[in-house]
């Protein structure tokens, strides 16, 4: 029983819109699924990721109208990288942002790759990193746009950092726990704190890993708009996340018990810092509901929110996108 690597990550935005351009028109994913929070049917929930909605590929948004700014902090998702397929990729994508008039970091290496960091419009930290033929989780098929070539196309989601105070018991729960193990460590790039440790499951690779920032001298992040809400990570089937529910239940770490969320299964648990994580299954994925070709076309409702849909387009804000 080993998770396989990143499932998603979901994050807040407090214009839907204006994400629904940055993330299809100028970093070209797709929208795979226009639905509802599910635990407030009155937000939207957009999932954007590759060609088919594999699960490692989904950059997630609830759409939350005036949501105020994030304060950054620890106890906190803090980064979110997506894959490309070379350092080449890199400077195609300096180049495009650039075009579009978004700033972005120089090239520099983190866990000894290249990466490129930058911001979206309302502050979400994003990174940018080349695979370059390393072992490690499979990319999947990237949604190709005109103005991307195919070479240079987003393939999914690479690492994610945590920043916390103190390390050790998120390490805990990530190693004991949840299988992860210590692969690395790179220099701290804000200054004069401890390196960055570097933590893989599965196949390992920029698909399958955590990185660990520590920042004793931060406050606690106070979430808003272009924060990150929580990360989750991938089971294989039901048949396992019915071993891991046992296993967190045996935990005592607070968590949500059981949740079908249609698409998959999810669990979710608080580490230690408070930082919010997810387990989900691969299985039955987004094309349950939709045809492949039209995914993210209309709203889509799971069964159980289906005879609400009246009900829950009335009492959604019209989106245009």
């Amino acid at each position: 029983m080993q998770l396989i690597g990143l499932h998603h990550v979901s994050l807040l935005t407090g214009k839907a819109e204006r994400n629904f351009e940055f993330y299809t028109k100028i970093l070209g994913l797709r929208l795979i699924k226009k639905t509802v929070n599910q635990d407030n049917t009155q937000s939207y929930h957009l999932f954007y990721g590759d060609a088919k909605g594999n699960p490692g590929t989904e950059i997630t948004f609830f759409d939350i109208p005036g949501l105020g700014r994030t304060h950054p902090g620890v106890s906190s998702i803090s980064s979110t990288s997506l894959r490309v397929k070379t350092t080449d990729s890199l400077h195609f994508w300096k180049q495009r942002l650039a075009d579009f008039g978004i700033s972005s970091e120089e090239i520099t290496k983190r866990a000894g790759r290249d990466t490129l960091a930058f911001q979206d419009f309302e502050g979400t930290r994003l990174i940018l990193v080349g695979d370059n033929g390393e072992a490690g989780i499979a990319a999947n098929e990237p949604w190709v746009i005109e103005g991307i070539p195919t070479e240079h196309a987003i393939l999914g989601l690479g690492p994610v950092t945590l920043t916390v105070s103190t390390a050790d018991p998120t390490i805990k729960i990530i190693t004991d726990v949840m299988g992860f193990r210590k692969v690395g460590s790179y220099p701290s790039l804000t200054g004069d704190f401890p390196d960055v440790l570097v933590f893989a499951t599965g196949e390992g690779g920029t698909g399958a890993e955590l990185h660990i920032e520590t920042r004793p001298d931060l406050p606690k992040e106070r979430l808003g708009r272009g924060g990150v809400h929580h990360v989750a990570f991938r089971i294989p089937n039901e048949d396992e996340y019915e071993q891991w529910f046992t296993k967190i239940k045996q935990t005592r770490l607070p968590n949500s018990g059981k949740v079908d969320r249609y698409y998959f299964k999810a669990l979710y648990f608080r580490e230690p810092n408070g930082i919010l994580f997810e387990l989900s299954t691969d299985t039955p994925g987004f094309d349950v509901d939709e045809p492949l070709e039209t995914l993210g076309e209309r709203l889509a409702l799971p069964p159980f929110l289906e005879p609400k849909r009246s009900e829950i387009e009335a009492n959604l804000r019209p989106l245009e996108i």
